[in-house]
């Protein structure tokens, strides 16, 4: 049943992204520098208009991940104490059945 909604979901996606890459292959200029004055200054990559979007999003996707990685750390430092507490607890309890 799960491998049957993930074909569900992924192929449509598939199909939708494939479309867009081939409805957007228009060479852009991608420049970094917003305070060149001179277009001589300026070190401008070419690449495909889907190209570039797709890097964006990848860019962003990786770089929340990353963000809520480090924000969990908390959270993840908690459950760790909790369940060396619950190992240490459980093996009092054992020691006082024997």
């Amino acid at each position: 049943m799960k491998r049957v909604l993930q074909w569900l979901v992924l192929v449509p996606l598939a199909i939708i992204g494939i479309a867009f890459a081939v409805a957007n292959r228009q060479i852009v200029g991608v420049n970094f520098d917003p305070f060149a004055t001179q277009p001589s200054e300026q070190i401008v990559f070419k690449v495909p208009l889907f190209v570039a979007l797709i890097l964006a999003l990848v860019v962003g996707v990786l770089s929340g991940g990353i963000f809520t990685w480090f924000t969990q750390g908390k959270h993840r430092r908690a459950l760790r104490d909790a369940r060396g507490e619950t190992a240490r607890l459980r093996a009092d309890v054992e020691r006082m059945k024997t």
